[in-house]
């Protein structure tokens, strides 16, 4: 029962995550449009009106986060304990085989038990993990673009740099089918795979509208010497990438490295 309320207050939660974003992407530049009342007053600048209430819905975002990360944390605790029973009655079927008290096939039933809850565990921490994760790269990205837009167009093969982010346009063309290749150069390099957060167009993108269709998010911090290396590699390569050294606050992750084109609003 105490799961089960968890797992309703966890969509209830989300739902008011997911209502966050909608109202965030409308109230960011290039969300969906309003019409204007005509007034005889002369119109206040668009930062002057859209900044407070940007704000504001960023703030409770980053409430209702917490709060669903805490529902999920519990839900995982709860599906901890279950772990831990399931595998006691595992050892205590596999004494009672061995004193020929019971079947295999019983015992085997006990196995299966321990895995399927094992599964849950491991979706719930995903789920964790992504909470952490992909929302605050989203909002990064979101941010990084509001900055280069400044700057004004990039030509391709063009660098910018500042002190919050690193963007290469690329020299060739690109496509997330090249991904193997740079896995590859990564895997060899360190000994490990790759820390893929996000492969191609992830829930949280279609909540804000992003195309990440053709991109990946890497979880790597790009000051780092795996992120260097990284970085080093795509640019030689012709590569397109994007490297985020900032986090939001609020959320515990933010610094990754974004390879392909930016993600443009749709």
């Amino acid at each position: 029962m105490q799961i089960t309320k968890l797992l309703l207050a966890n969509r209830k939660v989300r739902g008011a995550v997911l209502a966050t974003f909608g109202l965030l992407a409308l109230g960011a530049p290039g969300g969906a449009q309003t019409k204007r009342k005509t007034s005889t007053n002369p119109p206040k600048p668009p930062q002057q009106q859209t900044e407070p209430d940007l704000k504001q819905l960023r703030d409770q975002y980053v409430n209702a986060t917490k709060e669903y990360k805490t529902s999920l944390e519990r839900l995982l605790a709860l599906y901890e304990a279950a772990v831990k029973k399931t595998e006691q009655k595992r050892d205590q079927a596999k004494k009672l085989f061995a004193d020929g008290l019971m079947s295999r096939f019983e015992v085997e039933q006990t196995e299966n038990e321990v895995t399927k809850a094992g599964l849950k565990v491991t979706e719930v921490q995903q789920q964790i993990k992504g909470a952490d994760t992909q929302i605050a790269q989203a909002l990064i990205e979101v941010e990084g673009d509001k900055q280069i837009a400044k700057l004004g167009p990039a030509r391709r093969g063009s660098l910018i740099s500042t002190t919050s982010f690193i963007r290469y346009y690329g020299a060739g063309a690109w496509a997330l089918a090249q991904a193997p290749k740079i896995e590859t150069f990564f895997q060899q390099t360190f000994k490990r795979p790759l820390p893929i957060a996000v492969f191609g167009q992830g829930p949280i993108h279609n909540q804000w509208r992003l195309d990440h269709r053709n991109a990946m998010d890497i979880s790597l911090n790009p000051d780092g010497p795996e992120g260097q290396a990284l970085i080093r590699f795509m640019q030689s390569n012709g590569i397109p990438f994007s490297a985020f050294r900032g986090a939001i606050p609020g959320v515990a992750t933010g610094p990754h490295i974004h390879i392909g084109l930016p993600s443009h609003r749709y």
